[in-house]
């Protein structure tokens, strides 16, 4: 379904589009469901890595902070 939300996030995110893989998940598909069972207020939602991250919007600043630390660990 259109995510008004979902698509601003992507919109901030597309600078940054080299340095990770962004992975979306449709969590309205019945494989999903337990995506949409815990997330289904929160959109959107980010994890990094497999891990948390944040949701309901983009926080830039802790979004390049998280890169950041995980890109020293790789080097």
């Amino acid at each position: 379904k259109p995510c008004p939300l979902c698509d601003e996030a992507k919109e901030v995110l597309e600078p940054y589009k080299r340095r990770f893989v962004l992975q979306e998940v449709d969590i309205t598909l019945p494989e999903n469901s337990e995506w949409h069972d815990k997330y289904k207020y929160d959109i959107p939602v980010f994890h990094l890595n497999g891990k948390f991250l944040m949701k309901h919007g983009v926080n830039i600043q802790k979004f390049e902070d998280r890169l950041r630390k995980l890109e020293l660990q790789s080097e």
